[in-house]
This record gives C-alpha cells, sequence and structure tokens, in this order.
C-alpha cells in the first residue's frame, strides 16, 4: 500500500439509506419502471471518493441479512424502524453487482453489524501503521477515531480527526460510548438516561472522565436527573454494550487483502444499459475508464502507425532512424516483474507520437511466426542503447535498465523517465504508471495488460501472447512515453527549481537505486532457520509454561478459552467488556493485565515470537534469490508524496528494531567473506532541517554545540539545568520535540505521554516560549501554503496542499499540518537522495570494489572490503554530511561489523 494513499473503509449500508432517501423515490427508474436512485447515489459517492482519494486499498462494507449479536442482548433494538422499502430492497442486487464489476471489495459479515467490520478492519491497519479513512454519516464511527482513523462524511463534506470529533461532541473518541450510552440513540432505539441530553452528559463526562467514575459518584450527582442516573444503572450498561463496535472479529480479509481491482467494463457496460445510467455508459462505449473525464478517449487508431519488426531489413531501417533521433522511447517486454529473473522478450520504440514499433524475439507460443534472433538483435541493440550520446525517454526506465542486464546490456544515455517527471511535477495528486498518466495528461485510456495477457492464474507471460494482440499492445507503450515526454517536460522547464530537482536528484537516482537493488543483501539463511527453531523452542516453553500457570492444557490463540481461564478459573480483574457484555481479551487488554500477572504476559510473549517468526524468520529465506543467494528488494521512488523512498518484496523500512528479538533478525543481513557491513545513519535530520528553516536561536545553538537536543530542550521546556533533566522529563521533551515535526496536537502528546490534555498543553506552550523561532516559521509556512497552495523543501519538492484553504476546518487544519510536516520530511529526504548520488558517483569512478546495498530511512548500508574499510568509511562521512549546506551541520553516526546489527 502507497504510504500516502489510505485504507478507505465505505459504510455501504449508510451509503445506501442515505443515497435513498436523500432522492426523490420516483426521481429514477429504468424503462422497465425499476427503481435505481439508490444505485445511482451510491456509486456517485463512490465516484467522488475514488477520484478524489485515488486509493490502492479500500472496501465497502454492508451489513449482512439476519439478527446480529445485539438483537439477541436487547429485543427492542431496532425494532421501531419500519420495513426496508420495496424500493429500496429492489436496488441491493444491482447495487452489489456494481460495486464488485468496479473492482472494488464488497464485505457482509453475518451475526455482527457493518460498523463491527469497519471497526475491526480499521484498527488492523492503524496497528499496522497504516492510516484509514471511513466514509459513514453514522456518529458511532465516533469512538473509532485516532491519530490514524479519521471519519469523513461525503453527503456533508465534513471530516473528523480526534479534535473535529471533540469540537461536535464535546467529548474525546475514547468518551463517545458512553456518551451515546448516557444520552440514548434513537435511530437505534437503543435507551439512554432519562432526561439526559447531550450538554448533561458532556458536562459529566467533563467532571469524572467516564460512566464508570460518574456511576462511583452517582450519589453526588443532585435533583431529579441524578435520581434517573440511579434508576436507569441497568439500562446503561446495555445501553454500553449496544454502542460498543467490535474490534476484535475473525475476518477472512485483513487489511492489506482489500486491493482494487481493474474494473469489469463488459459487467459493468451490461449493469448500465439496464440501469440505464447513460452518461456511464457512454463513457464506458468510446473507451472512458469509471469516474474519468468524459475528455478521456481513446486516440483514433487510424491516427497510428505501429510496426511489427521481423526482418533484418525492417530493423536496420528502424536502427538508422534511432541513430539520428534527438531522443526515442525505448521500452522492453519481459517474461517476468522480478528484474532478476526477467528475460526479455522483445523491445519497442518510437521516433515521434503516433508511430512506433514492436521488436520481438522470443516469443514461443505453438503457431509464433518466425522472428529474428535474439541474441543476434541484442548484440546489435547493445551499441545503440549503451551509447551515452543517444538519448533514450521511457516509463520506469529502473526496470528496464535492469532486465538489459541480465543479457549484458548496460542502459545509457537515460534522459528523461516520464514517471519521474510526473512525480516531481505532483507527487500528491496522481499515480505515476503509464495507464493513469495517459488518462490524465492525453486523455488516453491505454490497452491494459490483462486485456492482452489475461487474470489471476491464466495470466499468460508476455512471451506467451499472440503477436498479433502484443505487437499494438508493445509499440504503443513506447508511443504513449514519447507523448507523455511532450507533455510533461515543457511543464517542468517552466518551474526551474522542480527541473533542477528532476535533473539532479530523482533522475541520476534511477540508477543508483538500480544497482543498490542488482547488488542485494547477503543473507545468512541457515541463521535465519537456526532463529526459527530457536524460537519455536521458545514458543514450545512459554506455551508449557501458560498450561502450568492455567493449570490446564489450552489454545493460546483462543479469546473464548482465555476468557474463561482468567476471569471464571484465575478470577483476574475484568478491565474492559466485550460487545455482547463477556470480559474482553483484546490485546491491550492483556498488557495491562500483564503489569500483574504472568500469564497474560506469557500469551503476550507467545503471541509477539510466533508473529516474528511467521512474518519474518520463515518468510525471508524464501525471498532469497535463486540467482546469487541474496536478496534483492525493490525501491519504489514515486510513491510517497514527500520524497521519501519505499521498499518492497521485502519492505526493508519494516525489519523490527525494538525488541532484542526483532535485532536479532539483522544478525543475517550479513558481508561476504572478506568484507564488512558498513550503516552510515544521519543523526537527527529532521530536526537540524527544523533549526534551519526556522532559524530558532535556541535549536541553532544547541546544535552548533553538538549538544543532546532532546536533554537541552528538557532543560528549556521544564526550567532545569542540563545536567539535572530526568530521563521522564527527556522522555517527554523527544515527544514534543518530534511531535510537533509530524503536526502533533495536545490531544496527541497527551496520549503519547499518558497525561492530561492540559498538561500536554502546557508543554507545547512552554516549548514554543523557550523556541519562537519554531512557532513563527509554522506560522510563516501555513500562511506560504495558503497563498501558494503548496510548500516547497529547501531543494525545491513541492508538495501541493489542494486542502489548505478548505471551508471544512478538519480538512483545512490537516493540511497546515502537513504544511509543518512536509518540508522536513521532504528535505530530509532529499538530502539521503543527494548523498546517495555523491556516493555511488565516487564508488563508480574508484577503484574500489566495496557497493552500497540498502537505504532504510536515514541511513546507507554497504557492503566494504576489509581493506578498504577505513578509506570507505571517511569518504562516506565526508559525502553524506556535505550533501546539504544547512545552517547547522549535518552529522553522520557509522558503525562496522560483520552483520547489520553489528553496524549499530
Amino acid at each position: 500500500m502507497a504510504q500516502n494513499s489510505p485504507l478507505i473503509l465505505v459504510d455501504g449500508s449508510s451509503y445506501l439509506y442515505r443515497a435513498f432517501f436523500a432522492m426523490s423515490r420516483a426521481d429514477l427508474r429504468n424503462e422497465l419502471g425499476e427503481p435505481t436512485g439508490a444505485v445511482y447515489g451510491v456509486l456517485n459517492m463512490l465516484k467522488k471518493l475514488l477520484e478524489e482519494y485515488q486509493p490502492s486499498h479500500l472496501a465497502v462494507v454492508f451489513d449482512a441479512k439476519g439478527k446480529t449479536f445485539r438483537d439477541d442482548l436487547y429485543a427492542e433494538y431496532k425494532s421501531h424502524r419500519p420495513p426496508m422499502p420495496d424500493e429500496l430492497q429492489m436496488q441491493i442486487k444491482p447495487l452489489h453487482q456494481a460495486v464488485r464489476a468496479l473492482g472494488l471489495p464488497l464485505l457482509m459479515e453475518s451475526g455482527v453489524e457493518a460498523d463491527d467490520v469497519i471497526g475491526t478492519l480499521a484498527k488492523q491497519a492503524a496497528a499496522e501503521g497504516m492510516s484509514v479513512l471511513i466514509s459513514t454519516g453514522d456518529k458511532d464511527m465516533a469512538q473509532l477515531v485516532d491519530d490514524k482513523i479519521t471519519l469523513i462524511n461525503t453527503m456533508t463534506d465534513t471530516v473528523l480527526d480526534p479534535e473535529g470529533v471533540v469540537e461536535k461532541f464535546g467529548v474525546r473518541p475514547d468518551q463517545i460510548i458512553d456518551y451515546l450510552a448516557l444520552v440514548g440513540d434513537s435511530a437505534d432505539n437503543i435507551p439512554g438516561v432519562p432526561g439526559c441530553g447531550p450538554k448533561t452528559a458532556q458536562k459529566w463526562l467533563a467532571a469524572y472522565d467516564s460512566v464508570e467514575n460518574l456511576l462511583a459518584n452517582a450519589d453526588k450527582i443532585k435533583g431529579k436527573i441524578g435520581e434517573r442516573l440511579r434508576d436507569n444503572l441497568e439500562l446503561l450498561s446495555l445501553a454500553q454494550v449496544l454502542t460498543t463496535i467490535k474490534l476484535d472479529l475473525e475476518l477472512p480479509q485483513a487489511p492489506q487483502d482489500l486491493a482494487l481491482r481493474e474494473p469489469d467494463r463488459e459487467d459493468l457496460m451490461g449493469l448500465y444499459e439496464r440501469l440505464q445510467f447513460k452518461t456511464w455508459l457512454a463513457e464506458l462505449q468510446r473507451g472512458a475508464v469509471e469516474g474519468e473525464s468524459e475528455t478521456a478517449v481513446s486516440v483514433p487508431a487510424a491516427e497510428k502507425s505501429y510496426q511489427i519488426i521481423y526482418t533484418q531489413a525492417e530493423l536496420d531501417h528502424w536502427l538508422a532512424r534511432l541513430q539520428k533521433a534527438e531522443l526515442f522511447a525505448f521500452d522492453t517486454e519481459t517474461t517476468s516483474l522480478d528484474y532478476m529473473l526477467a528475460e526479455v522478450v522483445g523491445v519497442s520504440f518510437a521516433v515521434q507520437s503516433g508511430e512506433a514499433a514492436y521488436l520481438p524475439f522470443a516469443h514461443r507460443y505453438l503457431g509464433a511466426p518466425e522472428q529474428l534472433d535474439r541474441d543476434e538483435v541484442l548484440a546489435q541493440l547493445k551499441p545503440l542503447l549503451e551509447n551515452p550520446e543517444l538519448k533514450k525517454v521511457g516509463q520506469n526506465l529502473k526496470y528496464d535498465r535492469s532486465v538489459l542486464l541480465n543479457h549484458g546490456i548496460e542502459l545509457h544515455g537515460i534522459e528523461h523517465d516520464t514517471m519521474l517527471q510526473s512525480y516531481v511535477l505532483d507527487s500528491v495528486a496522481s499515480r505515476h504508471d503509464m495507464d493513469s498518466l495517459a488518462k490524465k495528461y492525453l486523455g488516453v485510456e491505454t490497452t491494459s495488460f490483462e486485456s492482452v495477457a489475461g487474470k489471476g492464474k491464466k495470466q499468460l507471460t508476455f512471451d506467451q501472447i499472440d503477436l498479433e494482440v502484443a505487437g499494438p499492445y508493445a509499440a504503443e507503450d513506447a508511443d504513449i512515453t514519447l507523448s507523455l515526454h511532450q507533455t510533461l517536460w515543457p511543464q517542468l522547464q517552466e518551474l526551474p527549481e522542480q527541473k533542477k530537482l528532476y535533473e539532479e536528484i530523482e533522475r541520476p537516482l534511477l540508477s543508483v537505486l538500480s544497482r543498490i537493488e542488482r547488488t542485494g543483501v547477503m543473507i545468512d539463511a541457515d541463521l535465519l532457520r537456526q532463529q526459527s527453531l530457536e524460537l519455536e523452542k521458545r514458543l514450545e516453553e512459554l506455551k508449557l509454561q501458560a498450561y502450568k500457570e492455567a493449570d490446564q492444557e489450552f489454545n493460546l490463540n483462543s479469546p473464548k478459552q482465555i476468557q474463561a481461564i482468567f476471569f471464571e478459573q484465575l478470577k483476574l480483574p475484568v478491565i474492559r467488556k466485550t460487545p455482547k457484555g463477556q470480559p474482553s481479551t483484546a490485546e491491550d487488554v492483556l498488557e495491562q493485565l500483564a503489569l500483574d500477572y504472568p500469564l497474560p504476559k506469557l500469551i503476550l510473549e507467545h503471541r509477539s515470537l510466533n508473529k516474528l517468526k511467521s512474518t519474518y524468520l520463515d518468510r525471508l529465506p524464501e525471498q532469497v534469490s535463486e540467482v546469487d543467494g541474496r536478496i534483492h528488494t525493490s525501491y519504489h521512488q514515486a510513491v510517497t508524496a514527500t520524497g521519501r523512498l519505499s521498499s518492497s518484496d521485502p519492505n526493508l523500512q519494516n525489519i523490527p528494531v525494538r525488541t532484542q528479538e526483532g535485532r536479532r533478525i539483522r544478525h543475517a543481513f550479513v558481508a561476504a567473506t572478506g568484507s564488512s557491513i558498513l550503516a552510515a545513519d544521519y543523526s537527527q535530520v529532521e530536526l537540524r532541517i527544523m533549526a534551519h528553516l526556522s532559524g530558532d536561536e535556541g535549536l541553532l545553538t544547541a546544535f552548533a554545540h553538538g549538544e543532546d537536543i532532546h536533554k537541552a530542550t528538557a532543560a528549556e521546556v521544564f526550567g532545569v539545568a542540563r545536567e539535572s533533566v530526568s530521563n521522564d522529563q527527556r522522555r517527554a521533551a523527544k515527544a514534543i520535540n518530534f511531535g510537533l515535526i509530524y503536526g502533533m496536537s495536545a490531544f496527541g502528546l497527551a496520549k503519547q505521554l499518558g497525561i492530561p490534555r492540559g498538561q500536554a498543553q502546557e508543554y507545547v506552550d512552554l516549548y514554543f516560549a523557550r523556541y519562537p523561532g519554531v512557532k513563527a516559521y509554522m506560522e510563516q509556512i501555513r500562511e506560504f501554503a495558503r497563498e501558494n497552495g503548496y510548500v516547497e523543501t529547501v531543494f525545491g519538492r513541492r508538495l501541493y496542499l489542494p486542502e489548505i484553504n478548505a471551508r471544512n476546518g478538519q480538512r483545512r487544519q490537516y493540511a497546515e499540518r502537513t504544511a509543518i510536516n512536509a518540508p522536513m520530511q521532504g528535505t530530509a529526504a532529499d538530502i539521503i537522495k543527494r548523498a546517495m548520488i555523491a556516493v555511488d558517483d565516487w564508488l563508480q569512478n574508484s577503484a574500489l570494489k566495496s557497493k552500497m546495498i540498502m537505504q532504510v530511512h536515514d541511513e546507507l548500508v554497504f557492503e566494504v572490503l576489509n581493506d578498504e574499510l577505513e578509506v570507505v568509511q571517511k569518504k562516506v562521512i565526508e559525502l553524506m554530511e556535505a550533501a546539504a549546506e544547512l545552517a547547522v551541520p549535518l552529522v553522520v553516526d557509522v558503525g562496522v561489523g560483520l552483520n547489520w546489527e553489528e553496524a549499530h
């Protein structure tokens, strides 16, 4: 999942009812008289979501038929609601069909409500570091809101983050359950305390923080309302259970499984024709993709001239044209997305828009026409592709460069990459794959790979595709790439700072990343397997210890069995109850119980180690390449909004380092014989960038003198001598330092430090009083963003903020926080990219054999020959610290070891 793309969870049932009742029921009908208004309304809202957020992962969740556990708990639950109108009932099936045809995952779970499915997925995703957007009009969902989870109401165009919940309801998100229980919910027929309205509930929760504390002090509530409170304790407890969204469902899908699929155009056309959604049908019929502008039409076939090269004479003709061209577009077609295993089966070229050729040489299906010999063709192409004077443009040329190296060809003359051009122009507003760019900038729907190769298990590799189909598809890739360059490059030329960023950072980094990827990291798979076996023994020991503590054998992953042992047998205190009224065994409950009791601690450790084993120790050996025994990640340049690199297969950014067992994994990232691992890490680079951007004298002085910045901040904020700063004060100062960079509010700081919100606000106020330059900078950058619609890094990378002047307060505040954060994150990304280019250039032009093998966060990792260690370490520090000239010095910490962990 892209880092800047949230997981979107749509409350489909809420959408359905609101779309139905928002429109006149007779407004939309097809020629058969069937109602279609609700279907149209829901699809319209979904299209708006897709267009605005362009998510990679989304699910539409509906209530399943039948009763839920809440009906069993309370027979009157929703009993006052009339039956679903027939006109609405008739629209459910076609709506579900349309959602699935759009390629959107659709979820329904019997026995629970859509809220429970959404709540479980949202908390799972948030726990994995994802941001989550829940699209709903249901106020109950406000209980889910936190720093990672936000609500959006598409009909009122409002967004609720934690501060928005407080603003709307007068209580915090974690108080919403108690708030709803007190006031009741007429929509669901949930009783509250008679006479207790929103203001009374807000007042009580402000005074007592929770219903539990309120009930402990119920005798202090005077008057009639106090009597009603005391008379309705049983109903209040029931209301709490009914309003609590379940967060621990066992679902068949995990958040990562909710990836969007390609729309099924045939099914959509059939549905739109039946439902008579004429505008959408027309878009599909003339080749537009769902949700895109009506101007997105295909280039007429008559205007294209695509050739398949079968003979040497035809190839000679094209080679001559390419030699004379000032710039030509180039693309490869291969057998695999794995660049280490992929073979090139053909290449395509374009020298002017609308004209392109595909040169096949390894299509192997039955009946394939005779093609030129691959080895002979590649020998003829080699001088052309390796000539730095012959300028090439491509789309994601890093991949093409890597696969050509499998055939002994080093691609030179990389003049332009349309993916990177688009990314530098606007990292936020769109995807940067060729198909998306063609639709956005050219108004063209390109031929999808699935349309020529098929889908799923039946999908063909490119060498198996009929050349009558493969040829035009491949030629189109080169043609579209050239047209995109001709559209994007003039836009970049009008932006000198962005053009410089593209030419000096992003484009040269392409080859650097390719070299790092292909070098790979040596993995001691035997060590990982040994660690896995050791962990397996430890897991068995923990299980036996747990059996002993419980005085019986049980399933450590069974909430039901754990619940019985904890609360019936061992009589442990009940921290929280589930929606069914049973004692909760959720992870946060176990963590609290583990502070005082051995069995919960054993279970938590067992779960943690089991996840570590399955996710890393058992998985990493499977990712070792059969080619060279190394792991080869893929780095992604055009994913994050701020310019940070991301990686996948494996995701190196997520190697766990917070626990001893997690850090042991890095022991398996080893150096070859005669070499060592050298890790070079920027120290507090984003705080240094803040000092540079803000010009605050306090921060500048602390960094100039090489002080511990968190201790210095603690001394300033708490008014104590630096030598007297306690560990708790330093921890609080660190949270403030980094929290401000990431736009953390006093609410978030209070949650992180476990202190009252008022105290957290005092910390923030003290910080700004001691570092006034930081506050002034934040105000200035917000104002700049409001006036210009974007912010920039020190090196000119732009992050556009379309919501910076939004009328909606929550959206505007989120954009303002991003305006503060993005210049620092983006500048840090630019700095390490500049460092990578400088170090790679030095290594490439030296006689050294040492190599750069990883980039993780603010760290570069090298495999260095032992007799080159001294010179490499010295030069790496020099080049990394010289990657930017800031008002404070850049500092690089370096470590050396036989493995990655030893190098820290």
